[in-house]
C-alpha cells in the first residue's frame, strides 16, 4: 500500500508528512515529530501512557493510525505548557503534590487529567478516580496523583510555601 500524505496540527504547529498507512499516531509523534513525551507502554491502549488530545478529546495514540489524524489538531504533553515554557496548572500540581515518581506514566496522566478537568471542573475524589481509571501507574500508589488532580481542580496547583 502506498504512503499517504497527512496534514496535522501538532501543538499549534501545522505539519505535513507522507506516512505509511499503518504508522501509529504515537510513532508519528515520536519518530517524525520528535515529541518523545508521548510514551509507549503496553501498545494495546490499556496503560494510557500514550494519551494525547485529538481535537480536544483524550485518545490513545497507540491505537490510532497517523492517517486517522489527518486534518485534526493534536496536543501532546509538550503542548500543555505555555509558549513561554510556564507549566500548566495540572503540570504544576503533579510536580508540587508528588503526582509522579518515575515519570513514565506522567505524560498520559497529565493529558488525561487536563481533558478530565476541562469537562469536570469540580470533581469529587471518586470522579477523579473514575476519570483517570484508564491510566496505570506502577510507582506512586495513586494518592499523589489524586491529590494533584484535586489541587489542579481547586486552583491550588502549587504547593504552599513553608516559612
Amino acid at each position: 500500500m502506498p504512503d499517504i500524505e497527512i496534514r496535522v496540527t501538532v501543538n499549534g504547529r501545522p505539519r505535513r508528512a507522507t506516512v505509511p498507512p499503518r504508522l501509529t499516531l504515537a510513532d508519528y509523534l515520536r519518530e517524525t515529530c520528535g515529541l518523545t513525551g508521548t510514551h509507549l507502554g503496553c501498545e494495546h491502549g490499556v496503560c494510557g501512557s500514550c494519551t494525547v488530545l485529538l481535537d480536544g478529546e483524550a485518545v490513545r495514540a497507540c491505537l490510532m493510525f497517523a492517517v486517522q489524524a489527518d486534518g485534526a489538531e493534536v496536543t501532546t504533553v509538550e503542548g500543555m505548557a505555555a509558549a513561554d515554557g510556564a507549566l500548566s496548572p495540572v503540570q504544576c500540581a503533579f510536580r508540587d503534590h508528588h503526582g509522579l515518581q518515575c515519570g513514565f506514566c506522567t505524560p498520559g496522566l497529565v493529558v488525561s487529567a487536563t481533558a478530565f478537568l476541562r469537562d469536570n471542573p469540580d470533581p469529587t475524589d471518586e470522579q477523579i478516580r473514575d476519570g483517570l481509571s484508564g491510566n496505570l501507574c506502577r510507582c506512586t500508589g495513586y494518592q499523589g496523583i489524586l491529590k494533584a488532580v484535586r489541587a489542579a481542580a481547586d486552583g491550588t496547583g502549587a504547593a504552599e510555601e513553608t516559612a
